[in-house]
């Protein structure tokens, strides 16, 4: 028997306690994720992330849809390829467990089973849907040899019970395809099929129209469309939603004026939203509408037009976003009130982003007959391209990464307490105003005489989605029911609202009444919303049914003059606009005044701070770093392009003011339309110049500052002229090793400064400083070092460079730079072509700091280049910048 005494007992004891806690800790370390594909997704306290699949990986193409059938089984689509069934395993396997996945194969018509050529019998799709028993299958795609069937709904069946579809019934054909065409399907609160369209995709001859297509422009503006082509042959009444029933055979048209909008969802109180994008490359312009999400009525119209015509959200001919988002390209848009989540999560929206990897969680609050909104980081990664989602039987929720040929994962993110989580999810008390707007909606269609007046008080209401719901009821009844009720009106508000709906209605030679009804208002006593709505009325009514003559338009000009310039920016841009498409010369020196000085509002909110989207993507935020770098004035660029069509009013001295405006306004940063927006609204105002000062004003306004298309600043360098290539490592490290020659060190160094390599790195002491200097590049990194960071910037990111994902506690993060730091705060930069620019963050809001995983380095910088252009960068880059290093020398 072995004696102790109590030193060894006590000792022997402390080496248990010793030994359990580093059982623990190294537990502790065995639970840290340290999965690539999940690590770097940041979620809310008390959730967890599964990494299920990789498609990609498995030659099974990049998914973009699901949907859940009636047994619990997802099913997806490739976006250029087929259908899949997905088995999954249970929530709480272990990571071990695979999902079982089974192609949905499907009779391909006239197919010789001789052909082994790649065929698809279903696929393309961007919208899945099971329901009635069924898979709805929202196709987008050109027919071709591949896949022999178009845009459009089908309805799979199947017609045997054998657990196979079989039988493929299209029920809807439609004119549109790819990132803008047929988007998704929704089964709504009323049984009914709901479906999206980008607005690529022409509206088909429908049953019944909540609101009727609309082509018109509506707005006096010069139209300028996108100088890169963009948009420049779609149609002008935008993205829309429609229903239909289970066979497809009625139709309805619900809403339409959106730009692309991916996904729609009914909230818990059974009310439609949708979350829209607009053309990122209209950054800085002020008709620029950041990402929003969209309380979609009956009949609802939301303004999207194209180029520069885009309906101000002011209109009181279309409605407002209940929450702009801010840049961004929309998605997936959910209800999850079916998942195990706590209620916060149940009873918002979840929308998603596919350019900077995040999901909002949007929450609502009716307010009057609409809601009011608040945005909130539910789920982000970078990178994370989202693509669809969906709550599982289980209530977990399951998303999809990838798009565009991309990399792609399936992923389930679920609640770790969810067996406590009660399954309903709490519904609103309307309000009346929702009660009133839902009554008048049901009169959105041909009803009953007597309609007219039973709607006509409402057009008054305080509620402005009351009075636009009023508004359409009126459009759907007899013109000559309401007529008589329109000129006996002396209520300003019912007034206006009213005279929209005849301009929508009725033909022109009903013009002059309309007018003279109009100059019976006292404008001067007008408030300035008001006012607005009175001017956008005119516009309507102009745009419409035509110009008057000369002795009208004085007088309309002459009433409306004393008004302008007004204090707002808003009602001046109505103004400039009236009243330079009436030919008011004052207007034009009023207008040219403002230009000098304007200055943009900051009042409107908008949820996601651009520069906190900078450093979540490569590719799309150094476009935002670029134009925050230099944010163009939009106020003064919508005085500039309204004179730009004026033809009367100017002087030599007025003329010489307003061009050399141009040549500063060059100077700016915006989108990639920006410069070419600004120069066909130059060239427009040069038409009115005369020809003997063509030149003069020409060279004043930035003829020299131009590139030969005028969409681009010339460059004080030749950029890239390919033919360029998808680079890998070993196929480039081939080119370059090659020995063809001296290289040119000139045309290096051009290179090195045309695809922005200098503004982020320095090179002998001039460049940017947000990335490493590269001056001894060459001394101590090999030619294939080179280019694997250049080629896989992620790959290997110094941590002297780094960026750092900062996670809030409120569940939210932010990206940026670690500057410096002390006892209270951390000091960041975020934007790399504006480093100087700091924001802070409090350390008592931070729950914790992690590295980055995606370097702000695009991965496709060489693609441009061709193999001597490929060769003479990194030639330049192992010279450290010297025109005399060995590499230059003839060997």
């Amino acid at each position: 028997m072995i004696k102790t005494n109590k030193a060894h007992l006590y000792l022997f004891s402390l080496f248990l306690l010793f030994a359990t806690g580093a059982c623990k800790q190294q537990e502790k370390e065995e639970v840290k994720d340290e999965n690539p594909k999940t690590k770097k997704i940041v979620l809310p306290e008390g959730f967890a992330v599964d990494h299920l699949y990789s498609p990609s990986d498995d030659k099974k193409g990049s998914w973009v849809s699901m949907t859940f059938d009636d047994k619990g089984r997802m099913i997806t689509s490739d976006q250029f390829g087929g259908l899949f069934r997905v088995e999954l395993p249970p929530l709480g396997s272990d990571s071990t467990v695979k999902p079982k996945i089974e192609a949905i194969d499907l009779p391909i018509e006239g197919r010789d089973p001789a052909d082994t050529t790649k065929k698809v019998g279903m696929g393309f799709a961007q919208g899945l849907l099971w329901a009635y028993n069924s898979l709805y299958v929202m196709v987008n795609h050109k027919a071709n040899d591949e896949f022999a069937k178009s845009s459009g709904l089908y309805r799979l069946q199947d017609t045997n019970g054998d657990d196979k579809l079989d039988k493929v019934t299209q029920l809807m054909a439609l004119d549109g395809s790819g990132e803008h065409g047929p988007h998704s399907i929704v089964l709504g609160p009323d049984s009914a099929i709901y479906i999206v369209a980008g607005n690529f995709t022409e509206v088909p001859k429908m049953d019944t129209y909540r609101i009727q297509p609309n082509n018109n422009v509506d707005n006096l503006i010069p139209l300028i469309l996108d100088t890169h082509g963009h948009d420049s042959d779609s149609h002008n009444h935008g993205g829309w939603i429609a229903k239909t029933d289970a066979e497809g055979k009625s139709w309805e048209l619900i809403a339409a004026g959106f730009r692309n909008c991916f996904d729609i969802a009914f909230n818990n109180d059974n009310e439609l939203f949708t979350y829209d994008s607009d053309m990122e490359w209209d950054f800085g312009m002020p008709w620029y509408r950041p990402t929003r999400i969209i309380h979609v009525t009956s009949g609802g119209e939301y303004g999207w037009r194209k180029g520069d015509t885009k309906m101000d959200a002011r209109y009181l001919d279309n409605l407002p976003a209940v929450l702009n988002i801010g840049q961004g390209s929309p998605t997936n848009f959910i209800n999850p009130s079916q998942a195990k989540f706590p209620e916060k999560y149940k009873n918002s929206l979840l929308a998603f982003d596919w350019s900077f990897g995040i999901i909002y969680a949007v929450s609502l609050t009716p307010d009057g007959a609409t809601y009011k909104a608040k945005a909130e980081e539910f789920i982000s990664g970078s990178p994370l391209p989202l693509t669809d989602g969906a709550i599982g039987p289980d209530g977990a929720l399951y998303f999809l990464t990838g798009g565009r040929k991309l990399e792609s994962d399936l992923y389930r993110v679920y609640y770790k307490d969810h067996a406590k989580v009660k399954a309903e999810a709490k519904k609103n008390d309307l309000p009346e105003a929702h009660k009133i707007r839902r009554e008048i909606e049901q009169y959105h269609r041909a009803s009953a005489p007597g309609t007219a007046e039973k709607v006509w008080e409402y057009l008054g209401h305080e509620d402005r989605h009351i009075r636009y719901a009023a508004r359409l009821a009126l459009e759907h009844q007899p013109f000559d029911s309401w007529k008589n009720l329109v000129f006996q009106e002396r209520n300003v508000v019912r007034l206006t609202e009213a005279m929209v709906a005849v301009a929508h209605v009725a033909d022109s030679t009903l013009q002059p009444q309309i007018l003279n009804k109009l100059a019976t208002i006292p404008v001067e006593k007008l408030t300035p919303r008001m006012l607005e709505n009175l001017l956008r009325v005119y516009e309507l009514v102009f745009f419409r049914m035509g110009k008057p003559d000369a002795a009208v338009n004085a007088a309309i000009a002459q009433r409306l003059e004393p008004l302008y310039p007004a204090k707002t920016n808003s009602l001046n841009r109505e103004l400039s606009k009236v009243l330079l498409f009436l030919d008011s010369e004052p207007a034009v020196q009023k207008s040219l005044a403002l230009l000098k000085n304007a200055k943009d509002d900051t009042t409107e909110s908008i949820f996601m701070s651009s520069s906190d989207l900078i450093l979540r993507n490569p590719q799309y935020g150094l476009d935002i770093a670029n134009m925050l770098a230099s944010i163009p004035p939009a106020q003064q660029i919508f005085l500039a392009t309204t004179l730009s069509g004026a033809s009367k009013g100017w002087t030599p001295e007025l003329h010489e003011e307003y061009f050399k405006w141009y040549y500063n306004a060059f100077s700016f940063k915006g989108g990639n339309s920006f410069v070419g927006f600004i120069d066909n609204a130059r060239k427009m105002a040069l038409k009115h110049v005369p020809k003997d000062q063509l030149v003069h004003y020409g060279k004043i306004s930035g003829d020299s500052l131009l590139n030969e298309k005028g969409n681009r600043i010339a460059s004080k360098v030749t950029p890239p002229k390919g033919p360029g290539r998808k680079w890998e490592i070993d196929s480039a490290l081939k080119v370059v090793e090659e020995n063809s020659g001296v290289r040119d060190f000139k045309r290096g160094r051009e290179l090195f400064i045309a695809v922005k390599c200098e503004s982020c790195h320095t090179m002998k002491g001039e460049g940017g400083s947000f990335g490493p200097d590269l001056t001894q590049l060459g001394t101590r990194f090999s030619k294939r070092d080179m280019l694997e960071a250049i080629i896989e910037p992620s790959k290997v990111i110094s941590d002297q460079y780094e960026s750092k994902v900062f996670n809030l506690k409120d569940g939210t993060s932010i990206l940026g730079r670690l500057m410096s730091e002390d006892e209270k705060k951390y000091v960041i930069s975020q934007n790399p072509y504006a480093p100087q620019i700091t924001k802070d963050i409090l350390k008592k809001d931070v729950k914790n700091m992690n590295r980055a995983e995606v370097s702000i380095m695009p991965p496709g910088t060489l693609n441009v280049m061709s193999p001597d252009e490929l060769k003479d960068i990194i030639a330049y880059l192992m010279s450290g910048g010297n025109e005399n290093a060995d590499i230059y020398k003839k060997k």
